[in-house]
């Protein structure tokens, strides 16, 4: 049996992590018209600290900061991709940017 697809329409909410380290940035809970939406939010400009023990809900469902990566990152989400807040969360192959003077081709080259 298939597991319905999932609604971005529905209502959502986001329940941000209660991480001690995360008080530099303080995000409390937060309510949206949409899923899609709530997911836009998460991971585009929630701190990667608040996103890891963050959580979305739709109805009694509920999506830790993993599904929400992968619901974000699905073909189906309806809204346009945005660059993330410098702090947010990186996307799950992102590469760690390379110091200054270095090159994808080589060190120092």
């Amino acid at each position: 049996m298939t597991a319905p697809p999932f609604d971005y329409d529905a209502a959502a909410e986001i329940y941000p992590s209660r991480a001690r380290g995360s008080r530099r940035h303080p995000v409390g809970y937060k309510r949206f018209d949409s899923a899609a939406q709530a997911l836009q939010f998460a991971i585009e400009q929630l701190p990667a600290e608040a996103l890891v023990g963050a959580y979305l809900e739709i109805g009694e469902e509920r999506y830790d900061a993993r599904e929400m990566r992968a619901l974000y990152d699905a073909p189906a989400y309806p809204l346009p991709r945005n660059p993330p807040a410098a702090d947010a969360a990186p996307a799950r192959d992102a590469k760690p940017p390379l110091p200054a003077g270095k090159t994808s081709r080589g060190a120092g080259s």
